[in-house]
C-alpha cells in the first residue's frame, strides 16, 4: 500500500499518522510504500525545494519508515516531485537541447539528482528493502542519459534494489530498463482492459527477465471510476462496491499471470477520515469499505 501521500509536513509523527498505520496493518499488507512530494513551482521550473515545507522532513521519513516496520512491514521509499501550480508531473519538461538563456534540462537535473541522492541516503541507513528514483515523469522519460547516471549516483550511496515507476501505458517506451533491478508502473487500466494491457508489459517484462510489480494501482470509489481509475477529479457519486468490484478484477487478472511480482494499492492517507465516513468517501483509499476485505483476501492468499 503507499502510505502518506502527499507527505505534509507535520502530519507524519502523530497520533493520528500511528492510528492510520496501525488500521492499515489489519488489512495484510506485507510493504509499506512510504510516499512524498517535494515541489518546483511549475513544470518548467529548474528548482525543487525539498528542503522547504510542505514536504515532510528527514525524521518524518524516518519515524513513517520505522513505524512500517515495527509492525512487520517491507518499506519501499518513493521520494516524488509535484508542481505547485498543480500540473502533472508528467508534463515536466524543456526544450531538447539547452538554449543559454532559457530554463533547461541541466539545472532541472542537477536538482532533481540532488533530492533523490539525498532520499537515497536515508533508504540505505535505514535499510530500505526498495527504492524508487522517479515516478509518472513521462516527458523525462526519454532522457536515458540523465537517468542512467542517475542511477549511477544512487547506488554510490544505496545497496539496495531500484526502480521507476513509469506511468500507465508508458511500460514499453522506456528504453534503459535494464539499469534498474525491478520494472514497475501505474497499473491504472479500466476495467475491461487489464488482458489486452497484460499482454503488451508481458512482452516488456519477458524481453529484460526482471521483476515486476504494479507499484500504483486502485480506483475510487465513485460511480464510473472503473472506467476512468486514474482521474482523481472524476466527479461520480460516492460507490464503495465500483471500487471494490475493479479490485477483484484487477486482482484476478493480473495476478493470475506468473511474472507480476505484486502490487502497491494507492493509496492510504496518514490521516484516515472516521470509519462511519467510509460510505461517503469518494477517495482511493480502501479503509473500511467493501474494497479493504478484496484487498486482505487477496494478500492473505498470497502470503
Amino acid at each position: 500500500m503507499t502510505w502518506g501521500w502527499t507527505g505534509i509536513r507535520g502530519t507524519w509523527g502523530t497520533p493520528e499518522a500511528e492510528a492510520s498505520l496501525d488500521a492499515l496493518a489489519e488489512v495484510a499488507v506485507g510493504w509499506n510504500c512510504v510516499t512524498y512530494a517535494a515541489l518546483q513551482d511549475k513544470p518548467s521550473s529548474t528548482q525543487i525545494h525539498w528542503r522547504d515545507e510542505p514536504t515532510v522532513t528527514d525524521d518524518e521519513i524516518r519515524w513513517a519508515i520505522r513505524g512500517a516496520r515495527a509492525r512487520g512491514q517491507k518499506v519501499i521509499l518513493k521520494p516524488v516531485v509535484n508542481c505547485a501550480d498543480g500540473t502533472w508531473r508528467a508534463f515536466i519538461g524543456f526544450f531538447e537541447i539547452d538554449v543559454p538563456g532559457e530554463h533547461g534540462w541541466a539545472d532541472w537535473w542537477a536538482s532533481y539528482t540532488e533530492f533523490v541522492v539525498h532520499h537515497a541516503r536515508i533508504a540505505q541507513d535505514e535499510a530500505v528493502e526498495l527504492f524508487v528514483i522517479g515516478c509518472e515523469m513521462v516527458r523525462a522519460d526519454r532522457r536515458e542519459a540523465e537517468w542512467r547516471e542517475l542511477i549511477r549516483q544512487v547506488r554510490a550511496v544505496y545497496d539496495g534494489p531500484i526502480t521507476y515507476n513509469c506511468d500507465k501505458y508508458q511500460e514499453d517506451h522506456i528504453t534503459w530498463w535494464d539499469a534498474v533491478d525491478v520494472i514497475s508502473a501505474s497499473g491504472y487500466y479500466p476495467s475491461g482492459g487489464w488482458p489486452a494491457q497484460l499482454d503488451r508489459i508481458e512482452r516488456v517484462v519477458r524481453a529484460h527477465n526482471k521483476p515486476f510489480l504494479f507499484i500504483e494501482a486502485g480506483c475510487p470509489s465513485r460511480a464510473g471510476s472503473a472506467a476512468r481509475p486514474n482521474d482523481w477529479t472524476f466527479g461520480g457519486e460516492a460507490d464503495m462496491q465500483e471500487q471494490a468490484d475493479y479490485l477483484a478484477e484487477m486482482f484476478r487478472e493480473a495476478g493470475a499471470r506468473d511474472w507480476v511480482d505484486g502490487f502497491v494499492l494507492w493509496d492510504w492517507p496518514a490521516q484516515l477520515y472516521a470509519r462511519e465516513e467510509a460510505a461517503s468517501n469518494r477517495d482511493y483509499c480502501p479503509y473500511a469499505k467493501p474494497g479493504a476485505e478484496v484487498v486482505r483476501e487477496f494478500y492473505a492468499s498470497r502470503s
